[in-house]
């Protein structure tokens, strides 16, 4: 891959991808909250919306914190903890590869039930589908990784990817070299990593941020009273 390329594509695509995400979330959330809503079709095999739900819902939030715990926390601090590169990379191509297959599992299911169940394909857009596709796609290549890993248990190539994340978030586009010459299974999941949140504002992923965190912070109680029994009629007020 030419350096141009690898620039544009690993260099400035990142801040095109998180521009979209931010603005894009921020924008639908304050226009248009109740274009997210979910299509009614949870009724529709139900047990298989259920498994495959919980399976993506609970993998998916397991690899999003490995990777934000592990591309974000600056390789300095892994050092004073004493965690090796080496230890760190198996713990992510262990608990990773576990919660991965969980999500593909989960996915696949959700996928299955939306394309061959003629009710619900009835009801889904070309975006639901699309979505649930693309996060299968990046979901395997995730998984495909873990072998191409164990040929790297020094860790040297989970610090480029650190590395890169990092020089992206503070600002030094130039970090795109980092990852220049890994293998292409790396870059495609990179890449498609980077689409994902440049599309994000516009499908149904949108729906996270409807997360009722806001209770949390919610100050004083709800006050409930208990309603009073209603008089007979014709009955009069004095006894």
């Amino acid at each position: 891959m030419s350096t141009w390329l690898t620039n544009a594509l690993y260099g400035w695509y990142p801040y095109v991808a998180l521009t979209v995400f931010l603005i894009g979330s921020v924008l639908r959330f304050d226009h248009s909250q109740y274009t997210w809503r979910s299509g009614s079709s949870q009724l529709l095999r139900r047990r298989q919306m259920l498994w495959g739900s919980n399976l993506f819902h609970v993998g998916i939030l397991v690899i999003f914190a490995g990777h934000f715990v592990g591309l974000l926390t600056p390789i300095a601090v892994f050092g004073a903890l004493g965690i090796s590169h080496t230890f760190k990379q198996v713990l992510a191509m262990s608990l990773g590869g576990v919660a991965g297959v969980a999500c593909w599992i989960g996915i696949a299911m959700l996928a299955h039930r939306r394309l061959f169940d003629p009710r619900i394909r009835a009801t889904s857009s070309f975006g639901d589908i699309a979505i649930l596709l693309l996060l299968w796609v990046q979901l395997t290549l995730g998984l495909l990784t873990i072998p191409i890993s164990t040929q790297h248990l020094d860790g040297s190539e989970m610090v480029k990817f650190m590395a890169w994340a990092q020089g992206i978030l503070t600002l030094h586009p130039s970090a795109a070299a980092l990852v220049a010459d890994v293998n292409p299974v790396f870059k495609l999941h990179l890449f498609l990593g980077m689409t994902i949140f440049l599309v994000f504002p516009f499908t149904r992923l949108v729906h996270i941020w409807s997360a009722p965190v806001w209770y949390l912070g919610r100050s004083g109680y709800q006050i409930v009273r208990t309603a009073r029994p209603a008089r007979p009629s014709g009955t009069s007020m004095r006894g």
